[in-house]
């Protein structure tokens, strides 16, 4: 709606026309700053500015685990962003640098590397755990979840009830060096963390 009526007007009316438009747009700006300022993700928040997309064996993992948890009395599982982040580098790295350890392939501590994605900072309670699994060539959810349930560890880490938030990675390498020994693999990384 426009401010001024379609009658041509003095100069002084012409100023009042500017005057009212710088006004509106300076007003949408401060809006969409205030808009802006209210959407994004902080440190504190722990919520990604994007959305996760997950590849077919990673909502299967996901699902599957959140099954498990559900037939133990324990709280499901969300999806995180930033622990997704984590997972998803973790397996990349491994898969092109050809070894299988939850440390960094240069030593970080797993916690130190998934803290990077991950912060504790402006928290009073920070945790996190990681499952991981390589299959030549592939492997189903199904089977993940098997392969570690079958496993006193992993097995924990998926029934800590202080779980909230899981970030998954299934990567397939056509062709992994190292301890892969040049073989066609997937290798899957989940990572657990809890924050408050």
């Amino acid at each position: 709606m426009p401010l001024l009526a379609d009658v041509p007007r003095a100069a002084a009316a012409d100023a009042r026309l500017v005057t009212a438009r710088g006004a509106r747009i300076v007003v949408a700006v401060a809006l969409i700053a205030l808009l802006g300022a209210f959407a994004a993700p902080t440190a504190r928040s722990g919520k990604a500015a994007t959305r996760v997309t997950l590849t077919s064996l990673e909502s299967g993992v996901l699902s599957e685990l959140n099954q498990i948890r559900a037939q133990h009395g324990l709280q499901p599982l969300k999806i995180s962003a930033r622990l997704t982040a984590a997972s998803a580098q973790h397996s990349r790295e491994m898969g092109t640098a050809g070894y299988f350890e939850h440390n960094s392939n240069d030593g970080t501590a797993f916690w130190k590397r998934i803290g990077r994605w991950y912060g504790s900072t402006g928290y009073g309670y920070w945790s996190v755990g990681e499952n991981l699994l390589w299959s030549s060539p592939d492997v189903d959810a199904h089977q993940a979840l098997e392969l570690w349930m079958n496993s006193p560890e992993h097995r924990a880490n998926i029934l800590t009830p202080r779980w909230r938030e899981i970030g998954i990675s299934a990567l397939h390498f056509a062709g992994a060096p190292g301890t892969y020994k040049g073989l066609e693999v997937t290798i899957i990384t989940t990572d657990f963390g809890v924050r408050h």
